[in-house]
């Protein structure tokens, strides 16, 4: 009881002091605030081809690429809390900032989208008998359509040199966090995908900006060559 009334204090907190303001939250407070708002709308803005393999639990599918978005937001109340998600964040941010053009009070944004929600464990809803959580094309295309470079790297569990760069790549991500998004994909996991990116042998490093393939290099390399290539592309 004493929970639930300190995350109700949180919502209020949430609504009142934020209005028509942007809110990046963490999948934790994410699925507390929708759990504990019955009234709040939730929507997921990938493709319908991409919400019915999984998406959270009475979300409602407004796809961003459809030409009739704004028609379909708002047939909901503006006065409703509206939760809003998408893969990695990428077509979540800009629907935010749509949604809250069209006059809407509280726009909530799922930081990091439903992969992020996905690391929790949290649970999710399918139109399918099996969830697929391999990534699409259309999925990468989403990481790395952002105005940061990209550092993709490709491996897999049982690639030794992987699990050794690893650390340090993890390292190069937080100390390059304002300019860098590191994306890791795992080959055996996403094999339509890598397949159609022509990526073979592991490991395999890539660098992405402005949406276009910078640098790439296949097989183990240190931490010091990585860094070299990147401040290439960072400012």
């Amino acid at each position: 009881m004493v929970k639930n009334c300190m995350y109700l204090l949180l919502i209020f907190s949430f609504y009142s002091c934020n209005e028509n303001k942007s809110n990046l939250i963490s999948a934790i407070d994410f699925n507390k605030m929708i759990k504990l708002d019955k009234s709040a709308i939730i929507i997921d803005v990938r493709t319908p081809e991409e919400f019915n393999k999984g998406h959270l639990k009475n979300s409602l599918n407004v796809n961003w690429f459809d030409e009739n978005f704004d028609e379909n937001v708002e047939i909901f109340s503006k006065d409703l809390p509206v939760f809003v998600y998408c893969l990695s964040g990428g077509r979540s941010a800009k629907a935010n900032e749509k949604i809250q053009s069209l006059g809407f009070k509280n726009v909530y944004e799922l930081d990091g989208g439903i992969l992020e929600w996905r690391k929790n464990k949290f649970p999710e809803a399918t139109l399918n008998n099996n969830i697929d959580n391999s990534l699409s094309v259309e999925d990468f295309n989403d990481f790395i359509e952002t105005d940061k470079v990209v550092l993709v790297d490709y491996y897999a569990n049982w690639c030794a040199p992987c699990k050794i760069m690893e650390p340090y790549l993890n390292e190069i991500s937080s100390q390059y966090s304002k300019n860098l998004e590191l994306v890791r994909i795992n080959y055996d996991e996403n094999l339509p995908l890598v397949r159609s990116l022509e990526v073979y042998g592991l490991p395999v490093l890539q660098i992405y900006k402005d949406k276009k393939i910078m640098w790439s290099h296949v097989g183990f390399i240190e931490k010091n060559r990585v860094e070299e290539q990147l401040k290439k592309y960072i400012n």
